[in-house]
């Protein structure tokens, strides 16, 4: 078991989880429950899924947590996208989020066959 605070890929994670809660802080009062909501549920559940993966006792465990990561990532992704359509992000800012988020997804993509070639 290791510790998931020494990964590069939450740590990055981690880091774009604060900066969607900083962003997402202007979107509009009636979106608290809506895309607000959302998006940070998504943002928080990419790391705190490696950070159960990291608590398994093997690859293949670690593996499944990591393979839900991005799926959490790809939420983010098309959240991410609504809301520079509906005007709530400027486009640099968006440009920002996605730029870290492709960054973490390549992450976790190698991370993930890191995994399952291990098992092989």
């Amino acid at each position: 078991m290791q510790d998931f605070r020494n990964l590069q890929v939450w740590q990055l994670s981690h880091e774009l989880t604060l900066e969607i809660y900083r962003q997402t802080k202007t979107f509009p009062v009636d979106e608290r429950y809506g895309l607000t909501s959302q998006l940070r549920r998504a943002a928080v559940s990419i790391e705190s899924n490696l950070a159960e993966g990291c608590g398994r006792g093997s690859d293949p465990d670690f593996a499944r947590f990591v393979q839900v990561a991005l799926g959490s990532a790809a939420e983010v992704d098309c959240q991410l996208l609504i809301a520079r359509d509906l005007e709530f992000l400027p486009g640099n800012i968006y440009d920002q989020l996605q730029s870290e988020l492709q960054r973490a997804k390549k992450m976790l993509n190698s991370l993930l066959r890191t995994l399952r070639n291990k098992g092989q």
